[in-house]
Formats: C-alpha cells, sequence, structure tokens
C-alpha cells in the first residue's frame, strides 16, 4: 500500500510534506519549491488535496492543488498516482497545470503552462 503522507523530493529538489489523510481521504500540507517565477529563493506554500480510495491491488490516484500568493500571483494543479516497487520504495508520479494572473482576456492565452 502507498503512503502519501510524509516528506516528498521532486527531481527539482523541492520538498512537499503531506499530513495524515483524513477519513474523507481529504489531506494538506506544504510545498518548499526551489523553482520560482520571481527569485531563485526557496518558499513554503499550502497544499490542499484528495487521494482517490484504491480499487483492489491498485495504487491510488490523488490531487492537490498549490497557492503560490506569498510570492507569485499563480496556482498549479496537480494529479497524479501513487506506486511501490518490488523492494518497497513509494513513487509518486504527477502531471501539472500552473496558472498565471494576466491582466486581461487577450493575455490569456499566456497564463496557463
Amino acid at each position: 500500500q502507498c503512503q502519501l503522507s510524509g516528506l516528498w523530493r521532486n527531481d527539482q529538489d523541492s520538498l512537499m510534506e503531506i499530513s495524515a489523510l483524513r477519513d474523507n481521504r481529504d489531506f494538506q500540507g506544504k510545498y518548499l519549491t526551489r523553482v520560482t517565477l520571481s527569485s531563485g529563493c526557496a518558499h513554503i506554500s499550502p497544499l490542499k488535496g484528495i487521494q482517490q480510495q484504491p480499487g483492489e491491488g491498485g495504487w491510488p490516484t490523488f490531487a492537490f492543488t498549490v497557492r503560490w500568493d506569498k510570492f507569485s500571483n499563480a496556482t498549479t494543479a496537480f494529479v497524479g498516482q501513487c506506486f511501490v516497487d518490488s523492494g518497497g520504495k513509494e513513487t509518486l508520479t504527477t502531471m501539472w497545470l500552473l496558472r498565471e494572473a494576466v491582466g486581461s482576456l487577450k493575455e490569456d492565452w499566456k497564463a496557463t503552462r
């Protein structure tokens, strides 16, 4: 069984800490990113998410959002799945969309990465 709660590090050296899952599968935590839109400094941002209950023998899927409001006017939505290899190593795979605020509808085309 894959456990989302705990400390995770990605290939960009950012850290994510997820608190224990509640009974309704909600979770929250903190994201310490080393990759920013404004500077090279590390910043802590809040995250909130939910884990889907895995089917029998399956690996859980999850989604969470991170508000970068301390240093950027952007929000990122992550979706992913948790896996455990034969050696017991847990791995999260994710895809993300970052939405940055823009000043007008004409600029909307450049707001999502």
